[in-house]
C-alpha cells in the first residue's frame, strides 16, 4: 500500500530518534509519540490482519483457522480482530500493531493530552470524538493529525475533516487511551476558574441561565457565551479533577472566596470580584433548582451533572448570612468504583474481625466517627462484600450515595414524613436479611434497629461519637435500656481518614524521642531508631506532599466483660480500658503503625486522633 493522505508519510520517520527505534519527544513540545516502523513486518503491508498477527506476535495458524470459520459462520459482521481480543487469544496491542502494519499507519505509544492545542480540541465536539473514538493531536504544514481507535470508519474520519476543515494524518491508538486523552484534553480546554475570572473582569456580565433537564458534560459548554456559566462550570470542573469533596463560595464584607476541601483539608482557591456575587450565586441555585428570589433562608437542593465522562451528584445548601449567602457543595461522584474490604486500610487483625461480624446472622454492627470520615464509605464496602443472590438487603439513607446491584435503597424524605424511623419499621415487613441505617440519631430509630436485630437480622448503622466506646454511651444517653444494647451491639467501629504521603516525594529521616511520644511509641533502651517520613510536595500531589486518605480504626467487640460492664452502665473510659485488655488497637495505636509502616506522617496521626490521645491518657 503506497503512502498516502493517511498513510506513513513521514510521521514516524521524520520524528524516529536514534536510541532504542522510539520516539522521546519531550511532552511540552508534542502530544504523541510514535513508534517507528518494524523492518521485519514491512514486507506484510496490505496483507491479510491474520497472517500479520501470526507474523508479529506467534499466533498459531490453527487457532487463526477455527476464529476465521467462527467468524464466517456470525452474520453480524464481527472483525477478526475483535474475536481474537474476545476470546484473549491475542491483545489489542497486538491487534493495532497489525492494523498500523497492514494500512502501513504510525502507532501512537503515548499520548500527552496536555500538549494538544486548544483549537483543535474546540474544533471536534467531545460527544463526537468519544462517540467516534478519536481525537486530533497536531497541526503541521495545513494538515492534522488525529488518533483513532478505527482507522476503517471512513464516515467518522470525513465528518472529522469537515469539522477541522483541513485533510487528516491517521496514527493509530487504543479506545481506552483515546477516550482517557479525551477526558483531559476537554477538561484542560475549559480553562481554569481563574481564567473565567479574568474574563468577568473584561465584559458585562448577567447571569442568565437554564435549568439542566438531562444532565450534559460541562466539558460541551467550552464555547457558552455567558461568562458566570463559563465560571461555575470550571470551578465544578476543577473540583472533580482535584478530587475535592466539597465547595465553598463564602461571601465576607469586601470580598468573595471560593475554596475546596481536597482529602479532609480546605484550600482557597480564587476570589471573584464581590460585584458578581449575587449573579455567581443565583447560577448555582438555578442549576440546583432552587428559589433565586429567596435569600433569606437557608435551602437545599441537587445538581446533576457529567464531568469530563463522570457522572457527578452535587448537594448544595445554601445558608444567610451577614453578608450575603453562603454555599456549600458536596460533590458524589456515582461513577466513582465502590472500594473492596480490602481497600480500606484495615490491618491484619481488624480485616478478620470486620469480616467475622458481617458474616453473621444478627446482631447490630456501628461505624462511628465524626463527619467526613468515611463511615459510609465503610458501610458500602461491607455491604459489597456480603451481597449475594440469596440475601436480601435494604438500606435507607440520606442521601444515597452509592448505587449497588441487588440492594434496595431507599432515601430518607422528611416532606413526606420518610423518616429513618419510619423507613427502618417499613423494612420489617419486607423480609429483610440485612439492614443499612445510614445514621442512628434518636431513640425511637435506636429502638427499632435492636429490635430488628434481636428478631435475626443484621444490622448496620453510624452514630457519631469520638471513639467506639462511646457509642455505648451515645445509645444509652439515647434512653435506651443497656440490657437492650449489651444483647444486640456485636462490633463498634471507630475510624478517621488520614492523608497518605506522596509516593513520589516524599523525604525519610529520623524522628526524636518526643515526636514517636507523640504516638505512643517507646524506645526500649538500645533499640534502633527506626527511619520514617516526612511531607515535602511535588507537582504530582499539587506540592501538599499527601495524595489520597486511607483510614485508620479501632475495632471493639463485644466481649463478656464488655457486656456486663454495659449492663452496669459505667462510663465509657472504663469500656474501653476493658476493650483494650481483651487485644483492641485504639486509633492513635493504629495511627502509629501506618506512620511507621511510611504510609503517613506524625502530624496527620495526630490531626485527626487528638480527642482519642486524651481518651488514651484516661485509659492508661
Amino acid at each position: 500500500m503506497s503512502e498516502g493522505p493517511i498513510g506513513f508519510s513521514q510521521l514516524a520517520r521524520d520524528n524516529a530518534p536514534a536510541v532504542e527505534g522510539r520516539i522521546r519527544t519531550a511532552v511540552s513540545s508534542s502530544p504523541v509519540e510514535l513508534a517507528p516502523p518494524r523492518d521485519d513486518l514491512a514486507g506484510l503491508a496490505g496483507r491479510p490482519l491474520g497472517e500479520i498477527l501470526v507474523a508479529s506476535c506467534g499466533l498459531a495458524v490453527s487457532r487463526l483457522g477455527e476464529m476465521l470459520d467462527l467468524q464466517s459462520e456470525k452474520s453480524d459482521g464481527v472483525r477478526i480482530g475483535e474475536l481474537l481480543v474476545g476470546v484473549k487469544v491475542v491483545t489489542i496491542a497486538d491487534v493495532n500493531l497489525a492494523l498500523s502494519v497492514q494500512l502501513q499507519l504510525p502507532l501512537a505509544t503515548a499520548i500527552e493530552p496536555t500538549a494538544i492545542p486548544d483549537a483543535l480540541v474546540r474544533a471536534v465536539p467531545i460527544a463526537f470524538a468519544k462517540a467516534s473514538k478519536l481525537l486530533p493531536l497536531r497541526e503541521q504544514d495545513g494538515r492534522v493529525l488525529v488518533a483513532c481507535a478505527d482507522p476503517l470508519d471512513y464516515a467518522a474520519l470525513d465528518d472529522a475533516r469537515r469539522l477541522l476543515g483541513k485533510e487528516v494524518d491517521l496514527c493509530i491508538s487504543d479506545a481506552e487511551t483515546i477516550v482517557h486523552s479525551i477526558n483531559r484534553a476537554y477538561d484542560r480546554a475549559t480553562g481554569h476558574a481563574e481564567a473565567a475570572v479574568a474574563e468577568l473582569e473584561e465584559e458585562s456580565l448577567e447571569a442568565v441561565a437554564q435549568d439542566l433537564e438531562e444532565p450534559a458534560d460541562l466539558l460541551d459548554a467550552v464555547d457558552d457565551e455567558a461568562p458566570i456559566i463559563r465560571l461555575v462550570n470550571s470551578l465544578l470542573s476543577q473540583a472533580v479533577k482535584e478530587r475535592a469533596s466539597d465547595i465553598h463560595i463564602e461571601p465576607f464584607e469586601r470580598e468573595l472566596l471560593v475554596r475546596f476541601r481536597i482529602d479532609g483539608l480546605l484550600y482557597e482557591i480564587i476570589k471573584p470580584p464581590k460585584r458578581f456575587q449575587a449573579s455567581i450565586l443565583s447560577r448555582v441555585k438555578i442549576m440546583a433548582g432552587l428559589n433565586i428570589a429567596e435569600k433569606r433562608l437557608p435551602q437545599d437542593g441537587r445538581i446533576r451533572i457529567k464531568i469530563a465522562g463522570k457522572d457527578v451528584d452535587i448537594r448544595v445548601s445554601t445558608i444567610p448570612t451577614t453578608f450575603g449567602e453562603r454555599v456549600v457543595m458536596r460533590l458524589l461522584d456515582r461513577s466513582s468504583v465502590l472500594l473492596e474490604l480490602t481497600d480500606l486500610g484495615f490491618s491484619e487483625r481488624n480485616f478478620h474481625i470486620m469480616h467475622e461480624l458481617i458474616g453473621r446472622s444478627h446482631g447490630i454492627i456501628l461505624v462511628t466517627g465524626p463527619t467526613g470520615s468515611g463511615k459510609t464509605t465503610t458501610l458500602y464496602a461491607c455491604l459489597s462484600k456480603i451481597n449475594k443472590p440469596d440475601l436480601n438487603i435494604l438500606t435507607i439513607e440520606d442521601p444515597v450515595e452509592y448505587q449497588l446491584q441487588g440492594v434496595g435503597q431507599v432515601q430518607v424524605n422528611p416532606k413526606i414524613d420518610l423518616t429513618f424511623a419510619n423507613g427502618l419499621r417499613s423494612f420489617l415487613r419486607q423480609d429483610p436479611d440485612v439492614i443499612m441505617v445510614g445514621e442512628i440519631r434518636d431513640r425511637e430509630t435506636a429502638e427499632i434497629a435492636i429490635q430488628a436485630s434481636l428478631t435475626g437480622h443484621l444490622v448496620l448503622s453510624t452514630v457519631h461519637t469520638n471513639d467506639a466506646a462511646g457509642a455505648i454511651t451515645r445509645l444509652v444517653d439515647m434512653q435506651v435500656e443497656p440490657f437492650l444494647v449489651a444483647s444486640s451491639l456485636v462490633g463498634i467501629l471507630a475510624q478517621r481518614l488520614v492523608r497518605m504521603l506522596c509516593g513520589d516525594c516524599r523525604q525519610p529521616y529520623t524522628p526524636t524521642d518526643a515526636e514517636l511520644a507523640q504516638i505512643g511509641v517507646e524506645l526500649k533502651p538500645g533499640e534502633h531508631r527506626p527511619d520514617i517520613y516526612r511531607a515535602k510536595g511535588c507537582p504530582r500531589c499539587a506540592h501538599t506532599g499527601y495524595q489520597g486518605r486511607s483510614g485508620i480504626y479501632e475495632l471493639m467487640t463485644i466481649s463478656d466483660e464488655v457486656r456486663q460492664l454495659i449492663l452496669k452502665n459505667v462510663d465509657s473510659v472504663t469500656v474501653k480500658r476493658a476493650a483494650m485488655r481483651h487485644g483492641m488497637v485504639s486509633l492513635r495505636e493504629d495511627g502509629a503503625h501506618k506512620v511507621m509502616t511510611g504510609l503517613t506522617t506524625i502530624e496527620e496521626v495526630c490531626r485527626v486522633t487528638a480527642e482519642d490521645t486524651r481518651a488514651d491518657a484516661l485509659v492508661t
